[in-house]
């Protein structure tokens, strides 16, 4: 894998291997901290695209405010996104992914800490897209309604602190599945650890509602665009038995951006008919 680039908001590009995060950072002794994350990569026209640039700036500003963080400077991270694409390889690595971070900052006081890195495109991810992936579902602790009423859960921000998340992932991947869906108590389906479901009932797309769930920039590119090409999209109170009855299901996320979902814990699960439109529509 090739080395990241990182950039600092004043447009410089920096060494990724110096120092650059206190040890007291509370970013890395607390998870204090957010991010969000974009994929880029050349479009038809042969120049790079940063997909969805300002609805990612917009949920970092969301998810900062959540977390009572100091506004991100929108400009300063403008400018590093723009020097980490000046300065990428597209002919080696025609996809990548930006990571856009800011953290409380040391704390013993003093500016938060805010930069941009910018990595390929894991393989995994690409070849998901294609082949498909297996998900197993798992229990989280709280509905989604509960969490959007406690806001010391942080409903809606993308933190740092996604250790949750990624053991959920690590359990799937040692039982032998690609990926997750959380299950509320309540048995509702919720979110994947770093996606959004979405399923096919008859033609009509479904997705859970996104009651203390991070909103998905995928899920509103294509609900944005769906209508265009007469497919509703719509939030539904969904549970196990409505994925496993469904016509087909994906997982959409701004990396990997669509994947179909080939089973659910061991039972198949069909492709879609409508798989080639939702991958036209996303741009896949």
């Amino acid at each position: 894998m090739a080395a990241p680039l990182l950039a600092l908001l004043d447009g410089t590009i920096a060494d990724v291997t110096s120092p650059l995060v206190r040890a007291d950072d509370l970013g890395v002794v607390r998870g204090d901290g957010v991010f969000d994350a974009t994929l880029v990569r050349r479009g038809a026209d042969g120049a790079p695209h940063v997909r969805d640039r300002e609805a990612h700036l917009d949920r970092l500003e969301r998810s900062a405010e959540i977390l009572q963080l100091p506004a991100p400077d929108r400009a300063g991270y403008q400018r590093a996104i723009d020097a980490l694409v000046a300065a990428w390889d597209f002919d080696t690595r025609p996809e990548a992914l930006i990571r856009l971070v800011l953290t409380r900052g040391p704390e013993s006081g003093g500016d938060p800490t805010a930069f941009a890195l910018m990595a390929p495109l894991a393989g995994s991810a690409v070849e998901e897209r294609e082949r498909g992936i297996a998900i197993t579902l798992l229990g989280r602790g709280h509905d989604g309604d509960e969490v959007a009423a406690m806001p010391w859960l942080l409903p809606g921000a993308k933190s740092l602190s996604y250790s949750i998340n990624m053991a959920a992932k690590r359990h799937a991947v040692q039982h032998g599945f690609d990926d997750v869906v959380f299950v509320a108590p309540s048995g509702r389906l919720l979110e994947g650890p770093t996606s959004t479901l979405v399923i096919d009932r008859g033609g009509r797309l479904l997705t859970p509602s996104q009651d203390g769930i991070l909103a998905s920039i995928t899920l509103e590119h294509l609900m944005r665009d769906a209508p265009d090409a007469g497919l509703e999209v719509a939030f539904a109170a969904l549970e196990p038995a409505d994925l496993l009855g469904a016509d087909g299901a994906w997982l959409l996320s701004s990396g990997r951006l669509l994947a179909a979902v080939t089973s659910v814990d061991g039972e198949p699960l069909p492709r879609s008919p409508l798989d080639g439109e939702l991958r036209r529509i996303l741009d896949v």
